[in-house]
């Protein structure tokens, strides 16, 4: 979801919890405590790249930006993800015809 996210653009890390919240029409109320290990694991594994920004009118901020390979990874979990909902599918409505 933070790679899906941060893939319309860059954001730091209150608002990829804000975006996830209003995409997901509340449903995922993630904790902050959550969000930003994950951004730092993320950054770590080279899916994300960040950098510090100093708005005009604010405070320091870490700025989170899709990696090359960040999309890469995106694309194959987004792949992954579909196959997996499909599979489940074929198992909670067996009469129902699944796209191969």
């Amino acid at each position: 979801m933070i790679l899906a996210t941060l893939e319309q653009g860059s954001a730091h890390g209150y608002a990829v919890i804000e975006e996830i919240r209003r995409r997901s029409r509340g449903s995922f109320n993630l904790p902050e405590g959550t969000v930003y290990p994950a951004l730092h694991r993320l950054e770590l594994a080279g899916l994300l790249a960040s950098d510090w920004v100093t708005p005009d009118a604010g405070r320091r901020k870490r700025v989170y930006t899709l990696t090359p390979t960040g999309k890469k990874a995106l694309k194959e979990r987004r792949e992954g993800w579909a196959e997996f909902s499909r599979a489940v599918g074929v198992f909670l409505e067996p009469d129902k015809p699944w796209a191969a």
